[in-house]
C-alpha cells in the first residue's frame, strides 16, 4: 500500500488517500491514478508512513514546501519560528527545565505549561498528580 496526498493550491494537504501497489508501482503512477481517480486538476505527492520521502508522513492540514520536499505542520502561534533542521516550531522563549514528569525528585507529579501569545511567554505552570499503579503478578486488574 501506498499513500498519497491532494494539496491545494496553498500547499495544504487536504487528504490523504491509499492506493494499492499494483495501481501505484512508483509515485508517478500513482499520482496519475489519482488524477484519474479524483480529477486531473488535482495535486498529489507521495508520502511514507515512516516518514522516510518528505521528512514525515504527511496529514490533514498540514503545509508541503515545494522548495524543501517537506511536510510540516502549521504553525502554532504567529511568533514561533520553523526550525528547517528539524521541520518543528519552536517558542521564541525555551519551555521551563520543570516541564514534564518529574522521574528524580517527585515521580508522580507532572509539570505543564500553556504558551501565551500576548506575553510571548509560557505561563499557567500546572503541577497534575500522576497515580503509580504498583506492580502486583497476582492482580487479575492490573493494566
Amino acid at each position: 500500500m501506498r499513500y498519497y496526498t491532494q494539496i491545494d493550491s496553498d500547499n495544504i494537504v487536504i487528504q490523504v488517500i491509499v492506493v494499492d501497489n499494483s495501481d501505484a508501482p512508483n509515485e508517478a503512477a500513482g499520482i496519475a491514478f489519482c488524477q484519474e481517480l479524483l480529477g486531473v486538476d488535482t495535486n498529489w505527492i507521495q508520502t511514507k508512513e515512516d516518514g522516510s520521502i518528505r521528512f514525515r508522513h504527511a496529514g490533514i492540514g498540514m503545509k508541503y514546501d515545494t522548495t524543501n520536499d517537506v511536510f510540516y505542520d502549521q504553525s502554532p502561534y504567529p511568533s514561533w519560528v520553523l526550525n528547517t533542521s528539524t521541520w518543528v516550531w519552536d517558542a521564541p522563549v525555551a519551555l521551563p527545565d520543570d516541564a514534564g514528569m518529574d522521574a528524580t525528585d517527585n515521580p508522580t507529579e507532572y509539570v505543564s505549561y500553556d504558551w501565551d501569545e500576548g506575553s510571548t511567554t509560557w505561563s499557567n505552570r500546572t503541577v497534575k498528580a500522576t497515580e503509580e499503579v504498583p506492580y502486583d503478578p497476582d492482580a487479575d486488574d492490573y493494566p
